[in-house]
């Protein structure tokens, strides 16, 4: 029998049958090492462990420990957790597609007649429970296309002869545990046995294959990981999401509304969250001006030949709203660059006067599917931070550099620590190579030079240019996509943008499309569930509330109130004759930082005893003296 050599990834070579597995490599080095071993990596890419190594090469396994164990093993509970949907509940329900996904793994599943719910969840579990006791081996296996077509068929699963036929492939596989068979590439754990801490999540809907014009189906979310302590901690972190939800506390701050009337993805801002996000915009006004922007605004609608001449029409058409006014085709704009462009255009600009940095907090549409709306982190109209650069090429390396720092100064003041990613290229774009590369590449090297690490996340960028993804990373550890910046020749080129250059020529200039916190509505939604609420007294609607703890403080109380709008401190005043402690507990469920107690002592003394929203209380102080605090306070932030 002849053999094959295997290299390990130490560089020593190991010979083996020629039908060996990766598994059969593990045992021969130890059989620890092979009870750990999950799957391998041969040859640069992902196969079973039980895999016959059908010549030599390069191997790597993988055990529970691995960087991509994870991914397998939600990969595999996927399918446990489907197996488990049809063992319940039989040809009432058809299965689709289970991916693994950040933080976990979910299921599509088909029915005429189940309508899953949460109550569902526990026999759910239960049998995959017993499923995984079961140890079944998960055995992969390849079959011809048309034979696959039939089998499924045959099951009933329509949508998997569906996907089938789509591939396009002459040979597909499939994997086997008991009696439940599914279409996978894989690779997947050994056996069941090894799937022990697992937990079903949430269920929502989704249509199939994304398109709203196909059916609705239903989406079960679960996670898995390797062990319980991981799974436990994970839970912890979502009950404390659960806890932080921007819809639930929108609606007990009072902070904003959807209404059905008003039409899906269309925020309703009442009196404290608008006031909020004023005080957001305020500050980034502020900030820009300081950075050397100009403050510009553009209108709600463009003549829709000017999103053809963009390019906006052909790529991005889908996503947008249109209306006709005098037998004139206007489209609503998406985004702010076009204005921007028409006044760099409205005069001749000289190298001297570049860079251009225009500004505008923009009101924008989009047409954002329905099943992915999601409260105020995925709308259909919402204001962005935007700005457009207009620089000379040798200027794009500062201009960069300028608003990554921006991005930086910022994160900081609001409390986020963040990551980012250089998105390149996609599938579907505008420009030449040429521009695409010098692009990329003076993106590529700012990133560098920064010293902050970044990922390239390939094949995601705008349809005009590169651009360089910065993501929030709250107090949960979550990750939001926010700021952007990027990189654009093509627009300057349709537009005909051009500057005079010191000798005397015309040249194009660069445009760099970016913004620092994004859409306002999805930022002021990651604050409140990075803040649970609790906003910094700078930013907070309502900074103190006054309380009386009897009627005869009530003068007094309302003198103190008046003194500190006076000073321009956003204070409320509670004179309703409840109980102190009643009084108490709404400013803390209110999340209002500072309550001003005011008894018959503080009436006497003409003093104030500030409470903290955290329950801590301060000395009695005088009210120039509490003004002073507050204002030392919010000078931190500005």
């Amino acid at each position: 029998m002849s053999t094959l050599q295997i290299e390990l990834p130490d560089g020593s070579t190991k010979a083996v049958a020629e039908d060996a597995t990766a598994y059969d490599v593990a045992l021969s080095i130890g059989e620890g090492l092979a009870r750990q071993s999950i799957a391998a990596r041969f040859e640069g890419r992902l196969v079973d462990i039980n895999a016959a190594l059908e010549e030599s090469g390069k191997l790597e396994l993988i055990t529970q420990n691995s960087p991509e164990a994870l991914e397998i093993i939600r990969h595999s509970c996927a399918h446990l957790m489907a197996q488990a949907v049809k063992e319940i509940y039989g040809e009432d329900v058809q299965v689709t597609i289970g991916p693994a996904i950040e933080n976990g793994f979910y299921y599509d599943f088909y029915s005429d007649s189940k309508k899953f719910s949460p109550d569902d969840f526990e026999a759910i579990e239960k049998k995959m429970t017993e499923l995984a006791k079961a140890d079944l081996p998960i055995v992969r296996g390849e079959m011809s296309r048309a034979d696959a077509i039939e089998m499924f068929r045959e099951m009933g699963e329509a949508y998997k002869v569906e996907l089938i036929e789509d591939l396009g492939e002459e040979t597909v596989s499939v994997y086997r545990q008991g009696d439940f068979v599914d279409l996978c590439r894989g690779p997947h754990l050994p056996r069941t046995g090894l799937l022990k801490s697992f937990k079903l999540t949430s269920v929502a809907g989704a249509y199939w294959r994304g398109d709203e014009k196909n059916a609705m189906l239903q989406r079960l979310y679960a996670t898995a990981f390797q062990n319980n302590k991981d799974l436990k901690s994970y839970l912890h972190k979502l009950e404390e999401a659960r806890k932080r939800d921007h819809r639930k506390l929108g609606r007990e701050l009072d902070l904003f509304s959807f209404s059905e009337e008003a039409g899906a993805g269309l925020v309703i801002w009442h009196p404290k969250g608008a006031l909020l996000r004023t005080l957001i915009e305020d500050f980034e006004r502020k900030e820009h001006l300081r950075r050397g922007y100009d403050i510009v605004m553009g209108p709600q609608i463009l003549k829709t030949e000017l999103w053809k001449t963009s390019g906006h029409y052909d790529n991005y058409r889908e996503n947008m709203y249109f209306t006709e006014v005098d037998e004139q085709s206007y489209g609503i704009k998406p985004m702010n660059c076009l204005a921007h462009m028409l006044i760099y255009k409205s005069k001749i600009r000289s190298y001297r006067d570049l860079p251009q940095r225009y500004f505008e907090l923009g009101t924008v549409h989009r047409h954002e599917k329905s099943g992915v709306l999601h409260g105020l982190l995925r709308v259909r109209g919402f204001t962005q931070d935007d700005a457009h650069i207009l620089c000379r090429p040798d200027q794009i390396d500062a201009e960069v550099k300028g608003v990554m720092e921006f991005v930086q100064d910022v994160a900081g003041i609001f409390g986020f620590e963040y990551c980012m990613e250089l998105s390149t290229r996609p599938e579907k774009s505008i420009g030449s190579d040429a521009d695409w590369e010098q692009a990329t590449n003076a993106l590529h090297s700012a990133l560098t030079d920064s010293g902050h690490a970044f990922e390239i996340n390939e094949g995601d960028g705008a349809f005009y240019g590169p651009k360089i993804d910065v993501k929030l990373k709250d107090a949960l550890d979550r990750e939001w996509q926010c700021a952007t910046i990027q990189c654009d020749f093509t627009l300057p080129e349709r537009f005909d943008l051009t500057y005079v250059g010191a000798d005397g020529e015309k040249h194009r200039p660069v445009m760099l499309h970016r913004v620092i916190l994004g859409s306002i509505e999805r930022f002021v939604g990651v604050l409140i569930e990075h803040y649970a609420g609790s906003f910094p007294l700078w930013i907070s609607p309502v900074q103190v509330t006054v309380l009386n703890v009897t009627d005869n403080q009530a003068e007094y109380a309302q003198e103190v109130y008046r003194q500190l709008r006076a000073a321009g401190i956003r204070t409320e005043i509670d004179l309703r004759n409840e109980k102190l402690g009643y009084k108490i507990r709404e400013a803390q469920v209110g999340k209002i930082p500072y309550m001003l107690v005011i008894g018959d002592r503080e009436m006497e003394e003409t003093k104030v005893t500030p409470r903290f929203r955290d329950g801590k209380n301060l000395d009695a102080m005088t009210v120039l003296d509490f003004i002073s605090f507050i204002e030392d306070e919010v000078k931190q932030y500005k």
